[in-house]
């Protein structure tokens, strides 16, 4: 058998072996075209949809956090994404909101009141009606003891300089509104937000 094969024909030819078993290598046989064809289940249909605020700075971005149980029951986040219909970021993160599974999956991460008590070297966890007994006790007597409701000259003050408040950066208007009504009504003068520090 002879091939008559010109120059121009033999490089076409070599081109045209070199495209298709290129396709091959890359996975476009006709084994892996029907396995491409299957449609596999989206990654997020066995997870629960939560919106919530990212808890980092004053801007209060929106964000949907996807969870599910675990191996052990466990309940854990798989995924964070922009909220898009929240007004504030419309769907965008910046980069520590993109990595807030990381800081609500860590095993450091506290999720409940942690108490050292006087001599002990280690803290222990304590109810949440124990914790914010404490707290409430240990203000009343820090402002019993050290309120001043008047200066010098007789003037009503109502000064607590002895207590401060830092106040959270992920909430809303009326809530920041709130929570500086009530701080200055205690008398409390170091007052901040967290946005800011």
């Amino acid at each position: 058998m002879n091939i008559d094969l010109s120059r121009r024909g033999f490089l076409k030819l070599a081109g045209a072996g070199v495209a298709a078993t290129s396709l091959g290598a890359m996975g476009f046989g006709g084994a892996e075209a029907a396995e491409l064809a299957h449609v596999r289940a989206f990654k997020l249909t066995q997870t629960t949809e939560t919106r919530n605020t990212c808890p980092y700075c004053s801007v209060a971005c929106g964000v949907i956090i996807y969870g599910r149980a675990d191996e052990a029951g466990k309940r854990r986040v798989v995924h964070i994404e922009g909220d898009a219909d929240h007004p504030v970021n419309r769907g965008t993160l910046c980069p520590k909101g993109s990595a807030l599974k990381d800081f609500v999956n860590a095993e450091t991460r506290l999720t409940e009141p942690m108490i050292r008590r006087a001599g002990s070297d280690r803290f222990e966890p304590i109810s949440w009606d124990e914790a914010l007994d404490k707290i409430a006790r240990a203000l009343k007597d820090d402002r019993d003891a050290n309120l001043l409701a008047a200066n010098e000259a007789g003037v009503p003050v109502n000064r607590w300089s002895t207590a401060g408040f830092l106040a959270a950066s992920a909430t809303t208007n009326e809530t920041a509104w709130l929570t500086y009504k009530v701080v200055r009504s205690m008398g409390i003068v170091g007052f901040d937000n967290q946005a800011r520090v």
